[in-house]
């Protein structure tokens, strides 16, 4: 898992929105996170600057201020094949590709745009999901 900028956050690499809003969680970010299939996913809403979402366990977030806040987007689960389905309160259409990146030790983040996604795309080494 490369760290693009020296001090910048570290990626996984590229998700790429399926059709139905399916979205793969990369091997090693589904370890770091614990992960399991059926587990209870909360989607919370990324910043301004760096769009997307983060999406994790709930009950790794049942004592965080994250899972009560205004944040929060909606709720989902972890499918058989180890994808989410991602609801549509979280702004995504298949075929969009989310940078994938360590958020908190609570949530993996997905991020759309902004400075991260605009330097990630001078990296064709990252891996695609």
């Amino acid at each position: 898992m490369p760290q693009l900028i020296k001090g910048g956050k570290w990626v996984f690499g590229w998700a790429v929105v399926g059709e139905g809003g399916r979205i793969d969680i990369p091997p090693d970010a589904w370890d770091e996170y614990g992960y399991c299939v059926g587990d209870e996913v909360v989607f919370i809403r990324g910043s301004r600057t760096s769009g997307g979402f983060a999406a994790g366990r709930a009950d790794r977030l049942a004592d965080s201020p994250l899972s009560a806040s205004s944040r929060v987007l909606a709720r989902g689960s972890i499918q058989q094949d180890k994808r989410i389905d991602l609801p549509p309160e979280v702004g995504v259409q298949p075929g969009d590709r989310l940078l994938v990146v360590r958020g908190s030790g609570l949530a993996l983040g997905f991020l759309g745009k902004g400075p991260i996604v605009e330097e990630a795309l001078h990296h064709p080494e990252l891996e695609v999901f």
